[in-house]
């Protein structure tokens, strides 16, 4: 009894040890030392920067910028400023202003850059942690490390990007125009989507990895947190960073380090210094300092590499890594051990076949239930019993950590009450074959089709061992065999957590199958509990303990508001005007426009607005038409060249508009078009936009200083072409002719979508 107290102590200890080591758990206060990153220092500098939303084009973003100009002169750099328009394949045209400094190195060669963006995302986030927790980050590492009187060999270039939120543009522009673009060698770019928890490290690069992980394991970093794994689940997120214009238009290899914890505050007005995790940005920090003494010291024109590793993080050990070439070896070894041990143990009786196919029913039995549980799960939270979740377009919900809390009991009371079934003393070998099996089967797939996740054969390969041991003698120690599980739950519990985190709670799904796989592997040790349905009736009942709190915290309050939008829209052709929001569940703020019974939006409606994670309006509700000064709109150097239509269309707004977006019909030709300057090349990085468009959407025009926008085209002689232009000014709430209520403190604008926006809509006729 005693032993198998401590072998349940001994997995619980490698579960809490799996998380608790993933970040520092204190941050660094101690301003005595000059020579360190103090968090508390860099917090001043968040603090300052984050007190107003500073998006492109408002106020605070120039009392942003020069902030941070007049910090990294501070420290005795000299600044320059990079400005000029910018169009991505976002397809969103603005013109940054980007901060620069350099420091000069003692010997030639390429320069470490130190990037993040100093701009906040539009139109309400006060940019706290995204990222001007980045900019914190670079400003008091350089601090310490000027302060130390380190000469570094390197140049380093600090890059304080703007309008990242808006398209990358930014580093665009250093990439594609700037001198000393060419003289990079490796960034180091510091982000957040989310607002507190571990900074993953993941990396950029068109080749192979191996000598970035090398140098990146050289550098002794106390809290690293990445695998190889990582960068593929990054990828599926629809959003890059600044790095990836690097990696993609320059060649340029680096290190992202972003934290993705609570992300219900990314892109919102929840995203404040008070939101903040401190230990997230002394994480931030703790990647800084020894990263940049490292590489300002070594050699950054030898880091391209044919060679790819796979790699990890484990408690105690740091990162781990080893070449692409062992995927298949290790898959080998794994299938001859297994073999040779599936072999032994018939040979000796100890397996049997009708207890190696009874095995398999609870442990394909959990995968799938435990699967459609966590689905099921979700189904019932975001479309029975709180639709409004759905508000909420990150995926992620205030009480989001309590959801997967309860899914984990929940899933494995699931696993404990089926294995409870099957299960017979002397039978602990058999049950752990048909596990054994799907996990080398996984091994081999992943190592096919997705080679960054072939770190699983490690709890594989020990998994094997503690099935000789169970093979070998009938009862082998379960303390041992506690032991020769943690890899498994160092590796793997992590994931557990972080894939609703990074993905959204409709990923819970992944995270019930992988518990039902780790427990599999677990059957070394759970096998001998006598109690099984015991256990799966105390799970269950902290699961539905865990549910039920989590429902207490359901609703929307001040610390946890409920995002909503509205949107005033006028037709200046029709001289019709309307509300509309993305809300699908409208609220008091809302209805006091839209009433109670509002129109249905349609998918074709001519004044749909899309977003970032693909939706439109919702409802609308017919309007009064209000007094607005329109854009200035003038068709210019109209002209006819051979076959060919020569126009020229110039956009000015007066009354000071946010943004322009502009639409036409994707059978519309373009045979070209330059766009403030910007000559449009359909080689796919513009997204397409003259021709093979799937969307009717042209472009946005983020406006700053006031800048017009002019549009020179190229047209086929006898094309009628109209293009709609939607001017929006985020103005909504402070608009004298609208007198809107006021937001309660338990409401804020929704992020990913046009909000609090007045808009006029007109159309540009060449004919």
């Amino acid at each position: 009894m005693i032993k198998k107290g401590i072998a349940v102590l001994l997995l619980l200890f490698a579960t809490a040890w799996s998380y608790k080591a993933l970040m520092p758990s204190v941050k660094n206060d101690d301003q005595s030392n000059t020579q360190t990153f103090s968090t508390a220092r860099a917090l001043i500098h968040v603090e300052e920067m984050s007190r107003n939303p500073h998006g492109v084009g408002t106020e605070d973003h120039g009392r942003v910028r020069q902030y941070v100009i007049d910090e990294l002169e501070k420290l005795g750099l000299k600044t320059q400023l990079q400005e000029g328009f910018s169009l991505t394949s976002w397809r969103n045209l603005s013109k940054p202003k980007n901060i620069l400094a350099r420091i000069k190195g003692s010997q030639p060669g390429k320069a470490l850059l130190l990037l993040s963006h100093y701009d906040s995302s539009p139109h309400s986030s006060h940019g706290a942690s995204d990222a001007a927790s980045g900019v914190a980050t670079i400003l008091e590492g350089l601090r310490a490390f000027l302060e130390s009187g380190v000469q570094p060999k390197n140049d380093i270039i600090v890059l304080i990007s703007d309008s990242e939120e808006l398209g990358l543009n930014g580093a665009d522009l250093f990439v594609n125009q700037h001198e000393w673009a060419k003289d990079v060698g490796l960034v180091l770019n510091f982000e957040a989507r989310g607002s507190g928890g571990p900074s993953y490290m993941l990396i950029e690069t068109n080749g192979g990895n191996a000598k970035l992980i090398d140098n990146f394991s050289k550098a002794n970093l106390k809290y690293p947190v990445a695998n190889s794994l990582a960068y593929s689940i990054y990828k599926m997120l629809p959003n890059d960073t600044d790095l990836t214009i690097f990696r993609k238009d320059g060649d340029i290899d680096g290190f992202n380090f972003a934290f993705i914890d609570d992300h219900y505050d990314y892109h919102t007005a929840l995203d404040n210094f008070e939101r903040l995790d401190p230990e997230s940005l002394e994480h931030q920090g703790q990647y800084l300092m020894p990263l940049l003494e490292h590489f300002s010291q070594a050699n950054l024109s030898n880091l391209k590499s044919e060679d790819d590793k796979i790699y990890f993080n484990m408690p105690g050990t740091g990162l781990v890594s080893y070449p692409f070439n062992w995927i298949w070896p290790m898959f080998v070894l794994a299938i001859l051990i297994f073999g040779a041990l599936i072999f032994f143990g018939f040979k000796i009786r100890r397996l049997n076949i009708k207890d190696v196919l009874k095995g398999a029913i609870p442990f394909i039995g959990s995968v799938v239930l435990c699967a459609l549980l966590a689905h099921a799960l979700y189904w019932v939270l975001f479309e029975v019993l709180y639709p409004e979740y759905q508000e909420m377009l990150h995926g992620f919900t205030y009480n989001g950590h309590i959801y997967i809390a309860a899914t984990t009991f929940f899933c494995l009371s699931l696993c404990f009450y089926l294995y409870a079934r099957f299960y017979k003393p002397g039978n602990t070998a058999s049950m752990l074959v048909m596990p054994i099996a799907v996990w080398i089967v996984i091994v081999g797939l992943v190592g096919y089709h997705l080679k960054g996740a072939s770190f699983f054969a490690i709890p594989v390969l020990f998994a094997l061992l503690a099935f000789a041991f169970l093979v070998k003698y009938r009862k082998p120690s379960l303390i041992l065999m506690a032991l020769l599980s943690f890899p498994l739950l160092m590796i793997m519990s992590p994931f557990v957590e972080m894939f609703p985190v990074g993905l959204g709670l409709d990923s819970l799904m992944i995270s019930g199958v992988l518990i039902a796989l780790v427990f599999g592997l677990l059957i070394p040790v759970i096998g001998f509990f006598k109690h099984k349905r015991r256990w799966s009736v105390i799970l269950l009942i902290v699961g539905t303990t865990i549910f039920i709190t989590a429902n207490f915290r359901s609703g929307f309050n001040e610390t946890q508001p409920k995002p909503n939008s509205l949107v005033y829209i006028l037709d200046a052709e029709t001289n019709k005007a309307r509300w509309a929001t993305y809300d699908k569940k409208l609220d008091d703020w809302t209805k006091q426009v839209l009433g109670e019974d509002p129109n249905e939006s349609s998918a074709n409606d001519e004044m749909m607005f899309s977003s970032k994670y693909g939706s439109g309006f919702a409802f609308y509700r017919e309007a009064e038409r209000k007094s607005l000064e329109y854009p200035d709109i003038e068709v210019y150097k109209d002209s006819i060249i051979g076959d060919k239509r020569h126009c020229s269309i110039y956009i000015e707004s007066n009354r000071g508009a946010n943004r322009m977006d502009l639409y036409a019909d994707p059978q519309m030709v373009f045979e070209s078009m330059v766009i403030n300057g910007i000559e449009i090349k359909e080689d796919g990085k513009m997204g397409y936009l003259l021709n093979n468009r799937t969307s009717d959407r042209l472009f946005t025009y983020y406006v700053s200083d006031n800048d017009p926008l002019d549009i020179q085209l190229v047209l086929p002689q006898d094309q009628i072409t109209r293009i709609s232009l939607f001017e929006s000014s985020n103005d909504l709430l402070s608009g004298r002719n609208f007198n809107l209520k006021p937001r309660s403190d338990d409401m804020i604008p929704k992020p990913f979508v046009l909000n609090d926006a007045i808009t006029i809509k007109q159309s540009i006729l060449i004919e």
